[in-house]
């Protein structure tokens, strides 16, 4: 084993029996239920800009985080000072606030018999080199070969990189606790290119559990520098309504707003555009979610969500059928049903496609709208309405024609998710969503 990674695995045994102490603490001053959990990282962060050094950042955070309940009644504190003494002013803390809080009939633990009984490997740690002299060289290579690949490239907005390795510790009365090492190391770059008058902005980057699963800063630069140069001489289109793909590196977002609409929280809330929509299609009838909370390596794989509920494999949506909420235990016992162990977010979902490259796309699509950048927030989860700033690339006979700038999308994401044509074999694994891109049958679209 890695010196660093034994160091960590000491580490994350002193922590366990902190926690440990503080359940047993708890429970001398009369609780009636407790859990603690505790996310720590430690790491480097780089900036450079135009060769020169902006920032070094080195740091150390996590609090452990410790909630009692007095029967209904719920009481928190946090401790970044995991020494006896101090852990156990913060049970006593937490304990006097419960005694002042207002019974909740839904608080409390999730149920005993749905806890992680065994916690798989996932290999989610890989330590890498967390030097100043390493973290700046990566980036300052990175920049440099970007600003030497094409003459309008004019300027950068600065390249980074960043190294962070740490653990996730919960722990609560039912006698569960458990704990996990992790690991995520990540390198961008931002870059200004010049037509005539004209400027445009763009970047890349890349991130993975093992620093082996970065590209490399001389493909993150050539790739920033290719998103940039494409965007030279982008215009304005007339107000329309057709056909759109979502490019695989934000096509994530489209299914983001789904994973919100299908959550307890906004469930119990009545906050939903698929609120009873359970066990009905919400999606076309060929496409399928399934959750792979176990996917070695993967960037949102997890053992137990934050309640150390076990997590599953399990199917969101067959063959356009929703089959689950997303509920924790508070929001399961709000809705009278059975917690999924989301509590946290999600554990991977793979989305399936449809054989189709995003050229293939293209071809299909016609006449429409590439959307590669999003902005803004118009997105209201409640009636399902969407609206949003965009950029991207006009598409004509299957082609991209050039790239285009200053408009709006807009529709409704229950309308949207329903009217997806195809989904692109272009699978971005950077995120939770694991999606290619989505091509949509018509939204508005608002320019001259």
């Amino acid at each position: 084993m890695k010196p660093e990674l034994a160091e960590l695995q000491t580490e994350l045994a002193d922590v366990k029996q902190a926690v440990a102490d503080a359940l047993s603490y708890g429970e001398t001053l009369g609780a009636t239920a407790m859990e603690c959990a505790l996310t720590r990282s430690r790491g480097i962060s780089v900036e450079t800009r135009l060769g020169e050094v902006e920032t070094v950042e080195f740091n150390k955070d996590g609090a452990l985080g410790i909630t009692l309940y007095k029967g209904q009644q719920k009481g928190s504190a946090s401790t970044t000072d995991l020494s006896a003494g101090a852990i156990r002013a913060s049970v006593e803390k937490a304990l006097e606030i419960a005694r002042y809080t207002s019974p909740d009939p839904f608080a409390g633990l999730a149920p005993a018999e749905l806890m992680a009984n065994e916690i798989p490997e996932l290999d989610l740690c890989h330590p890498g080199d967390q030097s100043a002299d390493y973290a700046l060289a990566q980036a300052l290579q990175c920049e440099r070969h970007a600003l030497g690949l094409d003459k309008r490239i004019v300027n950068s907005d600065g390249a980074s990189y960043s190294s962070h390795v740490g653990y996730r510790v919960y722990g609560n009365s039912h006698g569960f606790l458990a704990g996990y090492l992790q690991s995520r190391h990540a390198m961008s770059c931002s870059l200004i290119g010049k037509q005539g008058d004209a400027m445009q902005r763009d970047y890349a980057y890349t991130v993975a559990r093992a620093t082996g699963g970065l590209d490399t800063p001389e493909q993150v630069a050539e790739q920033a520098a290719q998103e940039t140069l494409a965007r030279l001489g982008a215009r304005k289109i007339n107000t329309a309504k057709v056909p759109v793909i979502f490019r695989a590196d934000i096509a994530n977002t489209l299914f983001g707003h789904f994973v919100g609409a299908i959550s307890g929280g906004n469930l119990y809330r009545k906050s939903s555009f698929l609120l009873d929509k359970l066990g009905e299609a919400v999606l076309p009838d060929w496409l399928t979610i399934k959750e792979t909370p176990h996917l070695p390596g993967a960037l949102a794989s997890s053992p137990f969500d934050h309640e150390g509920l076990a997590t599953q494999n399990r199917t969101i949506v067959d063959n356009g059928v929703l089959q689950t909420y997303l509920l924790t235990s508070y929001a399961a016992r709000k809705m009278q049903m059975t917690p999924t162990g989301h509590a946290g977010g999600i554990h991977t979902w793979q989305v399936s496609q449809s054989e189709q490259s995003l050229a293939d796309l293209c071809r299909t699509m016609g006449t429409g709208l590439l959307v590669t950048e999003l902005m803004g927030q118009g997105v209201n989860l409640v009636n399902g309405d969407y609206s949003r700033g965009a950029a991207g690339f006009w598409v004509e006979n299957g082609e991209i024609q050039y790239p285009v700038e200053e408009i709006t999308i807009a529709g409704n994401l229950q309308d949207m998710l329903r009217s997806i044509v195809a989904i692109g074999n272009d699978t971005d694994m950077r995120h939770g969503v694991q999606t290619g891109s989505v091509l949509l049958e018509n939204m508005h679209v608002a320019g001259n």
